[in-house]
């Protein structure tokens, strides 16, 4: 009965009398495996133990700082895991916020709070945190901050002019240099048959590059290997593959690159245009130049012309409808490349951003104004940004659409999230959902927009006209926080904004922006809206078709009196005679 028993006993002894008994080196390993496993288990209970502390140290009921205990906290040094644990806090409370509210206390309080204690913990002034607070939820305005603390993976693109990406990759891990390819999305479409419209070809012999290397640890400087040297790669982030990759250019275009230098997306242009046709690298900055140059000749580039004029003025040197495609990479703030440009979190104000903004509208306007539309493969123009502002990036494309015959079109890539149609209290054109942005929290990438247009007639004069009418209808349709007026009121102001309205209307002529400029500096509270533009205007055309009617009817009663009169009076000279 109990010789199961004995026989798992003595398989037990016999195992452990064969463990001891063997080899030194055998009883070492088995004795290190034992020690870590014991560690392992000792570090998972101390996980757990604090994980249970902490679960129940927290109080559902979060409470505000009151002012009293902020004053003395301000006091003393910053304590940065409290305040780290206080804004997670926060983030939970908002994420529920009608579960979990203090009483008495509005969601303006919280937000409040989480702004200062933001700017505290990561380093941002006040404007670039109120900026993250609009544009994301709490939550997710956390993870943007936090991954701004991290720098993004070092990445090589493979010059197709000179390497293959297999026999790059090998000859670095040969090296020491620890890397994988970069993800499915950075392949890109290499056909010599069909000129593609976009990353997308539909050719059946369609053939598919990838050159993207994703650089984890390396032994050697990557930046110093012979075959960086020999033009074999080059240093580029990955978010700068995008607008290349949106552009799409084709084999004996004529491309320009509006603000080229260092040189990493002119160079990526003239591999996948194989080195034929021709590229305009402009690069507004003379200190720059160097850069350009240098790259350029290193990865073996030939048909590139190199300029440094203003970006703005290119039509006048180049013409304009001549080239087939354009790429803007615009100069901007730089709000998200935070982990490459740390001096960006406090040296950024809404001025700074409105300036860029400026010179952006009027950038893409020029390049706009050098594609020709009838180009037979292209006619494109992509817009690019390493910015996250929606100032800088689609009220930009929405201006260009309001002055220049252009519509936007998909950009071919396979991922990122679309572009705002509306942005508090501002609305945008529906088809801006076309443009794509990037995040370093959701992408692992900087922060980046690109968007792509194409360019539908050469009749720059026309679109302007279009354009200043579409101002107008949009202060009185798009423009949500225009009050509405009563439709009985007829003040003379409501008249007299109606009649301004019409006459801008009635005379393109004239100088429009002038007038359009003094009718915004009026007060909006007066600012009739479009059914009661629509009903002054017919009451308007009844009162004159009265008027005419009234006018026709008495010249035909008094000619009509006066051919009577006329009658009669031959009858009584008849009568006489």
């Amino acid at each position: 009965m109990h010789l199961p028993y004995l026989c798992v006993c003595m398989c037990f002894h016999l195992s452990i009398f064969l463990i001891y008994s063997g080899s030194e080196e055998e009883f070492d390993v088995e004795r290190k495996a034992r020690a870590l496993d014991i560690e392992k288990a000792q570090q998972e209970e101390e996980a757990e133990a604090e994980l249970q502390m902490n679960i129940q140290e927290r109080h559902d009921d979060f409470m505000l700082p009151t002012p009293e205990e902020l004053e003395e906290s301000s006091q003393k040094p910053p304590n940065l895991p409290a305040i780290f644990q206080r804004i997670k806090d926060i983030v939970r409370v908002l994420s529920d916020f009608k579960a979990l509210r203090q009483e008495g206390v509005p969601r303006k309080d919280y937000v409040t709070q989480l702004a200062q204690d933001l700017s505290t913990y990561f380093g941002y002034n006040d404007f670039f945190v109120e900026m993250i607070l609009q544009m994301f939820p709490a939550a997710e305005a956390l993870e943007f901050f936090e991954a701004n603390e991290t720098p993004r993976p070092v990445v090589l693109r493979t010059n197709t002019l000179k390497a293959r990406r297999r026999d790059l990759a090998g000859v670095l891990i040969n090296r020491g240099v620890n890397l994988d390819p970069l993800g499915k999305w950075s392949k890109v479409c290499s056909s010599v048959q069909t000129a593609c419209s976009s990353t997308i070809c539909s050719s059946n012999t369609r053939t598919f590059v990838k050159v993207g290397l994703v650089v984890y640890e390396s032994q050697v400087p990557v930046g110093a290997t012979p075959e960086y040297m020999a033009g074999h790669y080059m240093l580029q982030s990955a978010s700068s593959f995008l607008p290349v990759m949106a552009l799409a250019p084709q084999e004996k275009e004529t491309v320009v690159d509006i603000a080229a230098a260092p040189g990493g997306k002119t160079t990526y242009l003239a591999a996948l245009m194989k080195n034929t046709g021709i590229i305009f690298a402009n690069e507004f900055k003379e200190k720059r130049m160097k850069s350009l140059s240098a790259n350029l000749h290193r990865m073996g580039v030939t048909n590139t012309i190199v300029c440094n004029y203003d970006g703005r003025e290119l039509p006048k040197v180049l013409g304009t409808n001549r080239v087939d495609r354009v790429l803007l990479d615009a100069p901007c703030s730089g709000t998200g490349v935070v982990s490459k440009d740390q001096s960006v979190k406090v040296s950024k104000s809404d001025v700074d951003i409105q300036n860029c903004a400026t010179l952006q509208k009027e950038l893409i306007l020029a390049a706009i104004d050098m594609v020709d539309a009838f180009s037979k493969t292209g006619g494109y123009i992509v817009y690019s940004t390493c910015s996250i502002t929606v100032a800088e990036n689609e009220a930009v494309i929405d201006y260009a659409l309001r002055k220049r015959n252009v519509k936007v079109v998909p950009c071919g890539l396979e991922f990122g999230r679309p572009g705002f149609i509306r942005f508090r209290e501002k609305r945008f054109h529906t088809s801006l959902a076309e443009t794509r942005r990037f995040y370093p929290h959701a992408h692992n990438l900087d922060g980046f927009f690109v968007a792509k247009l194409k360019k539908l007639n050469n009749d720059k004069a026309l679109a302007s006209d279009k354009g200043n009418s579409e101002d107008v209808d949009s202060v009185i349709t798009i423009e949500p926080s225009l009050p509405e007026l009563n439709t009985a009121s007829n003040s003379p102001t409501d008249e007299k904004s109606v009649q301004e309205l019409e006459d801008m209307i009635k005379s393109p002529s004239e100088n429009v922006s002038t007038k359009k400029k003094k009718f915004f500096r009026k007060d909006l509270k007066n600012l009739p809206s479009k059914e009661e533009i629509s009903k002054l205007r017919e009451d308007k055309r009844e009162a004159l078709r009265k008027e005419s009617k009234r006018k026709l009817s008495s010249d035909f009663t008094s000619s009509h009196v006066e051919a009577i009169n006329a009658g009669e009076a031959k009858k009584k000279k008849h009568k006489k005679e």
